[in-house]
């Protein structure tokens, strides 16, 4: 028996009627097979053997009884030397350039600062710098031990305007150096930022103490001889007060930058430029350049007086060279014996202090405020 389509269509046509559309023919559903191996795959014979496959939900991963701990957190070093790192990048070409702009006028603020104030002490300033001459002449027998003026303007140039600018150095040598350090201070660590107090201490305490060192011993004694070369020559010196200022400023202020070597020792180890062995090694080469500089900025030709200046730079030397390996020490995480160290100054003091006794008691030598410190 023959069976009607559905839908027989547009009469004469063959078309399909769009009014009764055809009914769609019931089709196997499909579901890929899963392998326990591999997953999902498909199954060429689903279709034909018309089967239905239900997809095997995998097995639920089982929750381990004890979580990891989770990842310790970065101590205390870490976090305080990553932002150090990151700060050192952080300025750039133009900042370091303003940065240094307002240093520069922080200084120049500070050294007008003690500028005005040494101009209200410049006549009593003047007799302290004048005394190293009214000494030299009084020993070579000049009568009267005095300076002369030359020119109307000399000793206004002199007095009023050189000589407070020179003081106002070395009274505003701990806020410039104060300033040195904060513009260099971004690109060091953070522990090594902690050393500022320090450095500004020792380096304006040794610029000072270069300057008095100067005064008191170097340039004294330099005079005398300066002075005293034409006494026999029937020369009678007669100084004026510029020449013998322009001495003063060029003898004071060498022997204060040279003084500031240790802490220039201590400057390269810290940027790992130098180390203590060698420096220790090359020490022969360092005292000969020490020389022949003493002999530059000795005012005199003889072997005493460059033996003033060479024997304290030498000294100072092996000072940085001590300070940098204390730092070597310091970053090693090691300690200097100091109990000992302590020990052997009390000892030599002890010495030197029993000396100057028997010096005094049994030989007929004084006490005097200035160097050599015993006369008889």
């Amino acid at each position: 028996m023959s069976s009607e389509p559905k839908n027989p269509g547009v009469p004469g046509t063959g078309e399909p009627n769009p009014a009764n559309p055809p009914e769609p023919a019931a089709q196997t559903a499909y579901t890929p097979t899963v392998d326990d191996t591999y997953g999902y795959y498909d199954d060429p014979y689903a279709y034909e053997n018309n089967a239905v496959t239900t997809p095997a939900l995998p097995a639920p991963q089982e929750q381990p009884a004890n979580p990891p701990p989770p990842p310790p957190p970065s101590s205390a070093s870490d976090d305080e030397e990553e932002p150090d790192d990151d700060e050192m990048l952080r300025m750039s070409f133009l900042e370091h350039l303003e940065e240094l702009r307002s240093r520069l006028i922080s200084c120049v603020t500070g050294l007008a600062v003690s500028f005005f104030v040494s101009l209200t002490f410049c006549s009593q300033l003047w007799k302290i710098v004048q005394s190293p001459a009214t000494d030299a002449l009084t020993q070579l027998g000049v009568n009267p031990p005095n300076l002369t003026q030359l020119t109307p303007m000399e000793a206004f140039s002199t007095v009023w305007v050189k000589l407070p600018l020179l003081t106002s150095v070395f009274l505003a040598s701990p806020w410039i150096l104060w300033q040195v350090w904060s513009f260099i201070a971004p690109g060091l660590y953070k522990k090594e930022r902690r050393m500022a107090g320090p450095f500004v201490l020792v380096s304006a305490g040794l610029f000072i103490l270069g300057g008095l060192f100067a005064y008191n011993v170097a340039f004294r004694f330099g005079l005398v001889f300066l002075l005293g070369i034409g006494r026999d020559l029937n020369i009678t010196p007669l100084v004026s007060i510029s020449e013998y200022f322009d001495l003063f400023v060029n003898v004071t202020l060498g022997v204060a930058l040279v003084f500031e070597l240790p802490v220039l020792i201590f400057f390269l180890t810290l940027l790992r430029v130098a180390s203590p062995r060698f420096l220790l090694e090359n020490s022969r080469y360092a005292v000969l350049a020490i020389v022949a500089l003493a002999a530059v900025i000795t005012p005199t030709p003889d072997i005493f007086n460059l033996l003033i200046f060479a024997v304290p730079m030498v000294a100072l030397y092996f000072v940085g060279v001590f300070a940098s390996y204390l730092l070597v020490l310091s970053r090693e995480g090691r300690r200097f014996p100091w109990g000992r160290l302590l020990l052997v100054l009390a000892i030599v003091l002890g010495l030197m202090a029993a000396g100057g006794y028997v010096a005094v008691t049994r030989y007929g030598y004084k006490l005097v405020p200035q160097f050599p410190f015993l006369i008889r």
